[in-house]
């Protein structure tokens, strides 16, 4: 099993804005002053800017365009609602926001056919969303697919028992905490487990301070450190410029990088700008709009494809 890829799937939008739907539980979300056209069309230079510095070093970019008709104002960050696995299965996910459903297209999967990859089977877990529970992708779940251990921090868009069944199907070990950040003097659940977490080959980024449980937190660093990942940790204000929201991907001849967005790499010290760039470089691209109104940020924005070829 292979941890990073070469192949990544990203959604141009066109219709994106604040979305109303994802803000009562997404605390990164932040109002701007401007009209929705002229936020789709800040976010759509972010993104073709971003795609375009994957692509310099390499990265195999499949862009497929967002369908105006279907008024989805979050497609960007498509890993939420899709994973592609080296077996060949696809997974399918349930999701919170009621507008954020309708970005599970067929059409996507006809893409990724026509571009060479092969799709065995589909495990479709929406219909949970029937019974209100929810388990938003790769943006909830942290998989280290060498090591066959899957992290998931708990919270409305995250069910643990949906999540022990996606580990039954995929056959991963569970590490299940739950991940807080203070909101208006309170400590609430993080909304996804990748803005504070990412996993790489050799090392992971955490922000360790976000699991109020000592014993939780204990076994989620045991469970790093035993697969031999060096943990760089970040603060909760550093989380909150999105330098929890990474991803290690391939560019050419294999080289390794770490993507983020310059908010990001701005919020990291020299120290562990160092610690990280003694493993791999790192890839930065202004995501400004994207991450304001979105609450999203670089690697929410590429669902990876470990499909096989056909």
């Amino acid at each position: 099993m292979k941890q990073t890829t070469n192949t990544i799937l990203m959604i141009r939008p066109v219709n994106f804005r604040m979305n109303e739907e994802t803000a009562v539980n997404n605390f990164f979300q932040e109002e701007i002053d401007l009209k929705n056209a002229e936020i789709n069309e800040k976010a759509t230079l972010e993104f073709d800017a971003f795609v375009e510095k994957l692509k310099a070093v390499g990265v195999n970019v499949i862009v497929e365009n967002d369908d105006k008709a279907l008024n989805t104002p979050d497609s960007v960050f498509p890993n939420n609602w899709v994973s592609f696995h080296e077996n060949g299965d696809v997974a399918m996910y349930p999701m919170f926001a009621e507008n954020r459903r309708r970005e599970r297209r067929e059409a996507i999967f006809l893409r990724l056919e026509k571009e060479g990859f092969k799709i065995k089977d589909i495990i479709d877990y929406t219909s949970a969303e029937e019974e209100g529970y929810f388990l938003e992708g790769t943006g909830s779940i942290l998989l280290d697919r060498v090591n066959s251990i899957a992290y998931c921090a708990l919270s409305p868009r995250a069910d643990e028992e949906l999540f022990i069944e996606f580990c039954e199907d995929f056959e991963y070990t569970p590490v299940v905490f739950t991940a807080n950040q203070t909101v208006d003097g309170k400590r609430l659940p993080i909304y996804h487990t990748n803005v504070m977490m990412c996993l790489a080959e050799t090392f992971a980024v955490i922000c360790l301070e976000t699991i109020d449980n000592k014993k939780e937190r204990k076994q989620v660093v045991s469970n790093l450190e035993k697969t031999g990942k060096k943990v760089i940790t970040i603060t909760e204000k550093q989380m909150h410029q999105f330098a929890g929201n990474m991803l290690q991907v391939r560019g050419q001849d294999d080289a390794l990088y770490l993507v983020m967005s310059q908010a990001a790499h701005d919020s990291l010290s020299k120290s562990q700008k160092d610690l990280i760039e003694a493993h791999c470089p790192i890839l930065s691209s202004a995501l400004t709009t994207i991450e304001t109104c979105g609450g999203g940020s670089a690697r929410c924005m590429m669902a990876e494809v470990f499909l096989p070829k056909a």
